[in-house]
């Protein structure tokens, strides 16, 4: 699966994002409090300003008033010690009391390196002596023994890149580590969402961080069984319903039809009753086609309906179905006009030929059965953009574009579960857009442009194969 390696991609590039911020963010921390202290870092340069700032006179060492400012806005004290006494011959007004007027070679050698009596002493010599700058005990931290391996000082930046490259591979090991087993939750709860939409059961076992989402998951997946099973009962029903409906009114309505066709055709019956008669025996006829139409829409449904596919020439196809209608109309109410090109004498489909005549019979007979006071009914073929395009029009009265947009767009009554108002055309488009939806065809209801109703079907040049069931 490739979400859970993407996955894991995605957590390792956030902890080294992380990790790379945090180092820059504490780099600039440790500038900015290294700058901030800057100015209460220069011991050393204040001890030789101040040392510098001595001066001989016949009353002896005297310290400028600029050496006096510096000791105050340092916060410090300041002793001169002499080289050859070494005892104290200068200190400043506010010198602790613990600290010695006197010094011996090794006490020198102490405070130079450390402290006097806990304060930080920085020394600077002058002509007269050692001058002794001594800061607030808490001010400063020295180190008694600065003397470092000079290999270790001079492999310093290696040794520093090898402890970053070290805990940068235990960071990892530990988010990894940490991660392991999240991943192993993620897994199977990946796998079970992305197998849900196959219909397939799912069942993903109840352990771990995401045990109640993997719970959620295995309901859902009980549910989509149960409705799936509800749903297959509930097709099976109908298309048995609907097939032994079938079956059940051809007897009586044969026995209607024959008895009506007998009346019809007495020579003593009267002219009014025999035009009942012949009524009776056309509509008689539009419900055994009615019921035809139902049970083949139910098939095509149901995938219940074989498709035999093979190739066929479609301008041939729609040539005869339309002969059909023109031999059966003697008293040409409803004439058929031809309108294919005659540079196409052939256009090759992959398509079950009875179905496809069927389908394009269903709409010359939808053309006659909108317009009873006749319509002239214009059929043709042509190719376009790789598909054969099957046109039936005619200037009848055609329909409203309120009208056409529900042809469109709502769905047939006998393939919706849902409110069925407004969706009650007849069976015979129902049917020609499932069979072109067994060929990877489409279906297009529109205006004509001899002002009546037009539908269009469109199916795949050969080399496109179409479904079989």
């Amino acid at each position: 699966m490739k979400s859970v390696p993407k996955l894991i991609r995605r957590f390792v590039g956030l902890l080294l994002l992380s990790f790379v911020l945090l180092v820059a963010v504490n780099i600039l921390i440790l500038v900015g409090i290294a700058f901030g202290r800057m100015e209460n870092a220069r011991p050393w340069s204040t001890a030789e300003e101040v040392a510098a700032a001595f001066t001989e006179t016949e009353n002896g060492p005297v310290l400028s008033e600029e050496g006096k400012a510096i000791l105050k806005a340092a916060g410090a004290w300041a002793i001169l010690i002499d080289d050859d006494t070494k005892t104290v011959v200068w200190q400043s007004e506010d010198l602790p009391e613990s600290v010695p007027a006197s010094y011996t070679l090794s006490g020198i050698a102490g405070l130079t390196r450390g402290y006097i009596d806990g304060y930080p002493a920085f020394p600077s010599g002058t002509q007269s002596g050692l001058v002794v700058l001594g800061f607030p005990k808490t001010s400063f931290w020295k180190h008694m023994w600065p003397s470092w391996d000079y290999e270790l000082i001079a492999r310093a930046p290696q040794i520093a890149l090898l402890i970053i490259t070290v805990n940068i591979l235990v960071i990892l090991l530990i988010y990894v580590t940490a991660c392991t087993k999240m991943l192993h939750s993620i897994r199977p709860i990946a796998n079970g969402i992305q197998a849900l939409p196959s219909g397939e059961p799912v069942y993903i076992r109840e352990t771990g961080l995401l045990s109640e989402i993997a719970s959620h998951i295995n309901s859902a997946s009980e549910i989509l069984q149960t409705q799936k099973r509800q749903l297959r009962k509930r097709e099976t029903a109908r298309a048995n319903w609907i097939a032994g409906v079938s079956h059940d009114i051809r007897t009586p309505l044969s026995m209607v039809m024959g008895y009506a066709a007998q009346l019809q055709a007495a020579p003593g019956l009267s002219e009014e009753a025999r035009s009942k008669a012949s009524i009776i025996l056309k509509q008689s006829e539009r419900i055994r086609n009615l019921v035809s139409d139902l049970n083949l829409a139910s098939k095509l449904e149901y995938n219940m309906q074989p498709v035999r596919c093979r190739e066929e020439n479609a301008v041939a196809i729609v040539r005869q179905a339309a002969a059909d209608f023109i031999n059966a109309d003697p008293g040409g109410k409803y004439p058929i006009e031809w309108r294919t090109g005659e540079d196409l004498a052939v256009c090759r489909v992959s398509a079950d030929r009875e179905l496809l005549k069927r389908a394009v019979s269903n709409l010359i007979q939808n053309s006659m059965n909108h317009n009873e006071d006749g319509c002239t009914i214009y059929v043709s073929v042509a190719e376009d953009a790789g598909n054969c395009v099957i046109c039936v029009e005619d200037n009848g009265t055609g329909a409203t574009d309120e009208q056409i947009e529900k042809l469109n767009i709502a769905p047939h009554y006998m393939v919706c579960d849902e409110k069925i108002d407004g969706q009650r055309h007849g069976l015979g488009l129902l049917i020609v857009r499932q069979i072109a939806d067994s060929h990877h065809g489409s279906v297009t209801i529109g205006h004509s442009c001899y002002g009546g109703f037009a539908v269009k079907i469109r199916l795949p040049v050969l080399g496109e194969r179409c479904h079989s069931v």
